[in-house]
């Protein structure tokens, strides 16, 4: 954590991580909260036992995507609902944001859907894609230390020759992941390493996420946006796609459409957060910390704090 504003009054930025940062037993800390409630009605509207994925799945469950979606999903409701309790400046934060999955939470804690109907969309987007993985195999590596620009061009080429690999998490200027089928991955992570890329790490994920290779999931997944209720929000929300704040009746259901098969353009996205919406403290919420790390490399100057245990909460200003 950084030094705390000096301010009485932070303009706060929630953000929150999305599938990735799940880990077994990740609700435990958080079972006997009062917030708990939320995994009752959330199993209750997905028909999945949330409790079970959030204390007792092993690794190999929460790495299926409709499991680690929905269980990191309802963990981060959980965490809101204990802050807003202890901390009243939760309540009207100056905007939210979320990184993939954590999109919907976000739209959720701003007030743009109701909590029943985030259930259901994460819930039909988790299976949407899990079939898409399994009708196109698919895998995701993170490239550090390389220039973006380079990175894409290298991805870019690649295409050229066939390859199926796209540049799909723009995350920080130092990292950004590399998506597609095995073969397009490899071979882009290949030409990053020769392109002087400090390190090439591949990701415990089975599908080429935010690429064109998650259409096939859109047809299932459009169906259940289009018949959710939309509202304008409370405060904004930067969305994924382009990095831009969206309020009042913003497209979400074409952006969130967009969303499965575009890039997740975070640098973008925190750079409004902190630039345009003047944002002077980042918190991030859910499990893990790679969205603090991700603002460290973006807005160093900029405060940030990671909520993932009840012993955390005390961290926040009042």
């Amino acid at each position: 954590m950084s030094s705390t504003p000096t301010s009485s009054a932070p303009r706060l930025a929630l953000m929150f991580p999305g599938q990735g940062s799940q880990r077994p037993g990740m609700g435990r800390p958080w079972a006997d909260r009062p917030g708990w409630a939320a995994v009752e009605r959330a199993s209750e509207i997905s028909g999945q036992d949330v409790a079970a994925l959030l204390l007792d799945a092993d690794e190999e469950t929460l790495r299926r995507t409709d499991n680690a979606q929905l269980a990191t999903f309802v963990l981060e409701w959980v965490i809101l609902g204990e802050l807003r309790e202890e901390i009243p400046a939760v309540l009207t934060p100056t905007a939210c944001a979320g990184h993939s999955l954590g999109e919907y939470t976000a739209l959720a804690a701003a007030g743009v859907i109701g909590f029943d109907d985030a259930v259901r969309l994460v819930a039909a987007r988790g299976r949407a894609m899990r079939g898409a993985c399994a009708g196109t195999p698919g895998t995701m590596s993170a490239v550090l230390g390389l220039d973006l620009g380079r990175l894409e061009q290298a991805a870019a080429e690649l295409r050229a020759e066939g390859a199926r690999v796209w540049v799909a998490n723009l995350n920080s200027p130092q990292q950004a992941v590399l998506s597609g089928d095995p073969e397009g991955v490899a071979r882009c992570a290949e030409a990053a390493e020769r392109l002087g890329a400090l390190r090439v790490q591949p990701l415990t994920v089975d599908g080429a996420f935010h690429t064109p290779l998650m259409l096939t999931a859109l047809p299932a997944f459009g169906r259940v946006v289009d018949s959710v209720r939309f509202g304008s929000g409370r405060v904004p929300v930067v969305a994924n796609v382009d990095g831009r704040p969206y309020w009042n009746l913003a497209p979400w259901p074409e952006l969130l459409k967009q969303q499965m098969v575009s890039p997740v353009r975070w640098t973008d996205s925190v750079r409004t957060l902190v630039g345009e919406l003047g944002c002077d403290l980042l918190v991030e919420i859910g499990p893990g910390r790679a969205l603090g790390g991700m603002a460290k490399a973006i807005a160093p100057a900029v405060p940030r704090l990671s909520i993932s245990e009840p012993s955390k909460l005390a961290l926040l200003p009042a």
